[in-house]
């Protein structure tokens, strides 16, 4: 009682009128963020290359949409909004694979400058000077790429869900509907990982364009050339596969795809792959007693969410330890005019 009287007494003045309090350093900081990605242009450029993406795939996927669910062979036929991200017929891949691609250039876009720029036009001095705390900047420019991505993801969904009602006439389920924010939550996460990245090294480099070249070194070392050096190492260190048993070729198998996923789009594109086809039950080789007697049939999505667990913590926990040594480095970093 004595908290909620000292709560009103706060919002109203002593003359009895309402007293709208300012907000605070953190909310200014964000707004003033989420501005800025609003009207840059390379944020433009990303959101403009993603919807023509997005487009593309909705396109290919709901030109494709009657003859997928007529597959009675298909166990996820009943989806029908699943398969408008997951249908192709070869020309274009899948929403979910060019998120995979393009969804590392935009978080590295939105933060590969985000405190050296600072840094270098005089203004991180300036915000220093004011009664601002270090993590608040810091946390003002994650959340505020953050709440932007969501925004983007969630647009994008519901235009996604809008065409689909318009062309089909049904309703996505309540099931379909869990699975698609389930992906929606995973694609942010995904994101949040390079742009947690991109913004530890925007504290460590002083200059944009080397923290910029070094991010996409980055990308381009995971997506491009880790998978080939993981198949040549395993292949000289381990014996030739053709000559080993059932379980010797399951174990390696096993092995190989445990280093696969230390990448990020690898995690990303397992995760988005259960969460996206219900009757995927294992993200691993199976022996042939385990796939003995099993009838295709969709998971529930509380068995899919548990499948792909281990991606998702282990996408936050990359997340998270990017963010805290960023704040490590920009906490020892020494800031002068």
């Amino acid at each position: 009682m004595g908290n909620a009287m000292v709560y009103f007494n706060n919002i109203f003045s002593s003359s009895g009128s309402l007293e709208v309090k300012p907000p605070g350093p953190f909310r200014v900081m964000v707004r003033k963020e989420v501005g800025d990605y609003i009207r840059s242009w390379r944020f433009i450029i990303m959101l403009l290359l993603i919807l023509l993406t997005f487009l593309g795939s909705m396109y290919v996927s709901m030109a494709n949409i009657k003859q997928a669910v007529s597959n009675v062979n298909d166990p996820d036929r009943l989806f029908v909004y699943l398969k408008l991200l997951t249908t192709s017929d070869g020309t274009l891949p899948t929403f979910h694979i060019f998120i995979s691609f393009l969804g590392p250039l935009l978080g590295i876009a939105m933060g590969f400058d985000a405190i050296n720029s600072e840094h270098n036009n005089g203004t991180l001095i300036r915000l220093m000077a004011q009664p601002i705390y270090r993590d608040n900047l810091l946390l003002a420019k994650f959340c505020a790429a953050i709440f932007v991505i969501s925004a983007m993801f969630c647009c994008l969904v519901l235009l996604m869900l809008g065409a689909g009602i318009i062309i089909t006439g049904i309703l996505p389920g309540g099931v379909e509907l869990l699975r698609i924010l389930a992906f929606i939550i995973m694609s942010i996460v995904y994101v949040g990982f390079w742009l947690s990245l991109s913004i530890c090294l925007s504290v460590k480099f002083k200059h944009a364009a080397t923290s910029a070249l070094t991010a996409i070194g980055i990308w381009l070392f995971f997506t491009v050339f880790y998978q080939i050096i993981v198949k040549m190492v395993v292949s000289t260190m381990l014996p030739d596969p053709r000559t080993l048993s059932e379980a010797g070729v399951l174990h390696y198998n096993n092995l190989i795809l445990s280093f696969f996923r230390l990448a990020p789009n690898q995690l990303y594109t397992d995760a988005a792959t259960t969460l996206l086809m219900p009757s995927v039950r294992s993200l691993g080789p199976l022996t042939m007693e385990q796939m003995a007697g099993a009838i295709p049939s969709p998971l529930p999505f509380k068995e899919s969410l548990m499948i792909v667990w281990p991606q998702v913590t282990g996408m936050l926990a990359a997340t998270t330890a990017f963010f805290a040594l960023t704040y490590f480095l920009f906490m020892r970093k020494e800031i002068r005019s």
